[in-house]
């Protein structure tokens, strides 16, 4: 960002640019997505944008963090208070669905069309240390095991992934059939390879 906003009108004027660039990237992708577009869509200036975000780049940057953000802080806050396995299990579930509800195909062309810089490369990769982190941790919790738990949490996480993503790009994310089949893959993979809590 050209400038990190201060008091609580220019954080919304920020959050506002932010979500509806999410939103125009989503509904129209990479090649119809320009500044003018997200400032009419936030209802802002153009000058107003390019106070914060010096080009379309900068902003998409905005909108990958932000997303990231959001997936980190469902997996923490499911794997909180080291509930039961079925409760931690539902509570992700709920959450990534949401997560990815928003803008269904935001990561898809945040993934697949939106270029990216060594900026753009860094800041996926500190995502994905974190992100195996943070599902390892949950792991932890419902494993005696505790060798190979960096392991189950990277095929687990793939596997909620792949099944999410793959939904979004199908409009299926609101089939209460997909999310009942998500917690008892999570519920019987982790009970299979040894937990501590299954109630």
């Amino acid at each position: 960002m050209r400038k990190q906003p201060r008091q609580a009108r220019s954080i919304a004027t920020v959050e506002a640019i932010i979500e509806a660039g999410a939103h125009i990237l989503s509904e129209l992708g990479w090649a119809g997505f320009t500044t003018n577009k997200v400032a009419e869509a936030a209802g802002v200036s153009i000058g107003s944008l390019y106070q914060y975000f010096p080009d379309k780049l900068a902003l998409v940057e905005a909108i990958r963090r932000r997303h990231f953000d959001h997936v980190l802080s469902v997996i923490s806050e499911a794997a909180a208070d080291e509930k039961p396995l079925r409760q931690f299990a539902r509570e992700l579930v709920r959450g990534m669905i949401s997560a990815h509800s928003i803008h269904p195909t935001l990561h898809q062309v945040l993934l697949d069309e939106a270029p990216g810089d060594r900026g753009s490369r860094a800041a996926h990769a500190a995502f994905q240390s974190r992100y195996l982190e943070h599902y390892t941790a949950a792991v932890a919790q419902y494993r005696r095991r505790r060798k190979d738990n960096e392991t189950v949490a990277r095929v687990l996480s793939s596997a909620i992934e792949g099944v999410i993503h793959n939904a979004a790009r199908r409009g299926m994310l609101d089939a209460a059939d997909l999310r009942k089949q998500l917690v008892e893959l999570i519920s019987a993979y982790l009970s299979g390879a040894g937990s501590a809590r299954t109630g």
